[in-house]
């Protein structure tokens, strides 16, 4: 299902969420991921997203502004949005969206890399588990971003799990941090835990997002993603936010 058909069926308004954390993001992990209390531009940072305009639309700030600190920045798209345009095939999506998702990294100077899920049809077996572990072994990053798994749409579930797994197989080598896509409506019981100030990029974010022609984001962005963007901001003491659940690292108890 398509987001606008969602939001079409859907209805449910955007809540307001407890504040578990008001501590700046970048302060309060200062010891891990930064340098005199700005962003390390040593970090390497990916965005894991289930389709294209995911990672834009709820990472684009964060993305921005991990870009200028001087960080290598990645989005990796799960599947190339094949079942998001009505009346086209899934060849004829895919390659419209990833020229779209690839227009939006270029806007925000950041590397696009494609996985072959299949938008609407995700999997979760043996064969996908590996294949999200070799990317992000691949890229050995410091910090990685993806979707909040408790989500009403089933890829942004599949994502979430995967990149789990991976970070588990792995090692807990990388800080895992959850985002929020139209709370309310996808994410559900999402109570963020570290924010960061995107203020400054909430435009150039909007900008790329908007580079998903096919999605019409003048349908949803604004009601939407630039609300939560305008909440979050409110509590954390600034215009425009993101914001994040950390996922704390467990025992290192790979089987």
């Amino acid at each position: 299902m398509d987001r606008r058909n969602m939001i079409k069926r859907a209805g449910t308004a955007l809540a307001g969420l407890s504040i578990f954390g008001v501590d700046a993001f970048a302060a309060e992990k200062s010891a891990e991921m930064t340098d005199n209390g700005k962003l390390s531009a040593s970090k390497k940072v990916v965005i894991v997203g289930a389709h294209p305009d995911d990672p834009e639309s709820m990472f684009g700030g964060t993305m921005l502004l991990f870009k200028a600190a001087g960080c290598d920045v990645v989005s990796v798209y799960m599947t190339k949005g094949e079942a998001g345009i009505p009346g086209k095939t899934h060849d004829e999506a895919a390659k419209i969206r990833e020229q779209e998702a690839r227009e939006a990294c270029r806007i925000m100077g950041v590397r696009p890399i494609f996985m072959t899920q299949i938008d609407g049809n995700s999997e979760i077996n043996k064969e996908r588990y590996a294949e999200m572990k070799a990317v992000l072994a691949e890229e050995k990053p410091d910090i990685v971003f993806t979707h909040w798994p408790i989500d009403s749409h089933p890829d942004h579930r599949v994502c979430a799990s995967l990149v789990y797994d991976a970070w588990r197989r792995l090692g807990y080598s990388f800080d895992l941090y959850y985002g929020e896509a139209m709370t309310g409506l996808q994410s559900q019981c999402f109570h963020p835990s570290h924010y960061l100030d995107i203020t400054e990029f909430s435009e150039l974010k909007r900008k790329a997002t908007f580079c998903h022609v096919s999605q019409k984001p003048e349908e949803w962005y604004d009601e939407w993603h630039l609300e939560m963007e305008k909440f979050r901001g409110k509590e954390h003491g600034c215009k425009n936010a993101e914001a994040f659940v950390l996922l704390s690292r467990g025992r290192n108890d790979i089987e």
